[in-house]
């Protein structure tokens, strides 16, 4: 099946037992929900954790603009930007101290590569996060569709269960991160 903000919604939808939708816009009371629900959900879920298949490096292009206080440059962030993970130089993810300040980023290097959460198409959502977001869709759908708050409650947890087992899956594809930068390390040589 392929992955699509419909065919997530969808699926959410039937996990209620509502009906699935045609479209967003079919004008249906559970089209209005997914509609309204879906897009700051989706884009929630992707900020809260480094996903490998939402996480990416870019080098920033500088802006003319300087900051008023603090930082030497300013810097415009890519589309799609969800969540800044860390900035370094020329060739570097990391190392650069910055602020996130009125959609730019402000540092004082000449040249920064940020590496940050963007929002990914659906159809590059593997299937651990469409099973996440589908069952904390199902959640978020249930008070407005059935008012069964009670259900919601236990879609809830169904949802944070989905989300850690998402999150350990997604960690499981890197090699894990070193200590660096510690004292008892560094004392111990």
């Amino acid at each position: 099946m392929a992955t699509t903000s419909l065919a997530l919604c969808s699926r959410a939808l039937l996990k209620i037992g509502a009906q699935p939708i045609a479209s967003l816009d079919d004008g249906t009371a559970e089209a209005e929900v997914a509609a309204n629900l879906y897009a700051p959900m989706r884009d929630a879920l992707l900020s809260i954790h480094p996903w490998s298949f939402a996480t990416a490096q870019e080098a920033l292009p500088r802006l003319a603009a300087r900051p008023v206080a603090d930082f030497q440059h300013a810097f415009q962030l890519p589309a799609g930007f969800l969540r800044a993970l860390s900035a370094g130089g020329p060739g570097m993810g990391q190392g650069i101290a910055y602020r996130i300040v009125e959609g730019r980023l402000h540092c004082n290097a000449d040249q920064v590569t940020l590496t940050y959460i963007f929002r990914p198409d659906e159809s590059g959502f593997p299937p651990f996060f469409a099973a996440a977001l589908v069952a904390r869709l199902s959640a978020e759908f249930c008070i407005p569709l059935t008012e069964a708050t009670s259900r919601a409650q236990l879609l809830f947890q169904q949802a944070e269960s989905e989300l850690r087992t998402a999150r350990h899956a997604d960690s499981a594809q890197a090699t894990p991160r070193a200590l660096t930068d510690f004292p008892l390390i560094a004392v111990r040589g």
